[in-house]
C-alpha cells in the first residue's frame, strides 16, 4: 500500500491513521498536502464529533520523510506548516495516541491535537537541530506554550529523545498507558468526549487556545442554543443529556 492517510469514523469518533510502515509512518509531501482537506471534510461531518491520530502498527511518526527535503526543505517545511495550523484548527476535540517513536513532524502534529495519549514506551523528539534546519517560529511557539520555554529548548537545542516519564512531566502527554493499554483507554475516553456538549468544548477550545475576541459570539449562542436548559433537565432527572448544539451545523 502507498504511503497515506487512512481514515474512519465509528460511533462519532473519526480516526485518522497515518500509513507508511515501510518508513516508520514518516510523512511524505502528498500526506502533508493531504491532511488539510481531509481534515475539512471530517469538520463538517455531523456524525464526527472527536477525532483520534495515530500510526499504523507499533510507530506514531517518526517525522517528515527525510527524502523530500532534498529538493526543496523551505517547501516541505510549508506544508508541515499548513498540516499542522489546519489540525490546531480543528473545531472538535483532537486526540494523538501514541505508541512507539514520535519524532520530528509526528510530535509536530502531536502537539497540534488538544491531547495526547501515549503508551509508555513511547519516545517524543523535536530533531531539527539534527539537520540544521530552523524549527518553524508558529510551531516553536505552540510547543512553549504546551511546554514551558525551557523544556522546549531541551527538545530543540538537543534533538534528544525523551521518555513517557518525562514527557508526562512537561505537559507534552496527559496520560501514560501500559504495553497493550492505549487502544482501550482512547476507546473509553473518546466515548465520553462525544458525550458531552459540543458548545461547551468548541467555546473552551478558543478560550484555552488564547483567543480573545469570541467571549460575546460564545455567550449568544450559549443563550440560543437548548444545551444548557438539556443539561440542567438531564441532571434533575437523572438520565444521560442529549445535547443538540454542533460545530457541523
Amino acid at each position: 500500500m502507498e504511503p497515506q492517510l487512512l481514515h474512519r469514523v465509528t460511533e462519532s469518533v473519526a480516526t485518522v491513521v497515518i500509513h507508511h510502515p515501510a518508513k516508520r509512518n514518516a510523512m511524505t509531501a502528498a500526506m502533508w498536502r493531504a491532511l488539510p482537506p481531509l481534515l475539512d471534510t471530517l469538520a463538517a461531518d455531523p456524525d464526527v464529533r472527536a477525532l483520534v491520530l495515530t500510526g499504523e502498527g507499533d510507530t506514531f511518526c517518526s517525522g517528515a520523510d527525510i527524502s523530500t527535503l532534498r529538493s526543496s526543505p523551505e517547501e516541505a517545511q510549508g506544508l508541515a506548516v499548513l498540516a499542522e495550523e489546519a489540525l490546531a484548527a480543528f473545531p472538535k476535540p483532537t486526540l494523538a495516541a501514541v505508541r512507539g517513536h514520535c519524532v520530528g513532524g509526528g510530535s509536530q502534529l502531536a502537539a497540534a491535537c488538544d491531547l495526547r495519549f501515549a503508551e509508555e514506551d513511547a519516545l517524543f523528539g523535536v530533531t531539527p537541530a539534527k539537520l540544521g534546519i530552523v524549527y518553524p517560529a508558529s510551531s516553536t511557539r505552540r510547543l512553549a506554550s504546551l511546554i514551558g520555554p525551557a523544556a522546549t529548548k531541551y527538545l530543540l537545542f538537543s534533538g534528544e529523545l525523551i521518555d513517557t516519564a518525562r514527557a508526562l512531566r512537561t505537559g507534552l502527554v496527559d496520560e501514560v498507558l501500559p504495553a497493550g493499554g492505549l487502544g482501550k483507554r482512547v476507546a473509553e475516553f473518546t466515548r465520553v468526549l462525544v458525550s458531552r456538549s459540543q458548545l461547551t468544548q468548541a467555546a473552551a477550545k478558543e478560550f484555552a487556545d488564547g483567543r480573545t475576541d469570541r467571549d460575546a459570539h460564545w455567550a449568544e449562542l450559549a443563550r440560543a442554543a437548548d444545551d444548557t436548559a438539556e443539561g440542567v433537565a438531564a441532571f434533575l432527572e437523572r438520565r444521560q443529556p442529549r445535547f443538540t448544539w454542533t460545530t457541523s451545523g
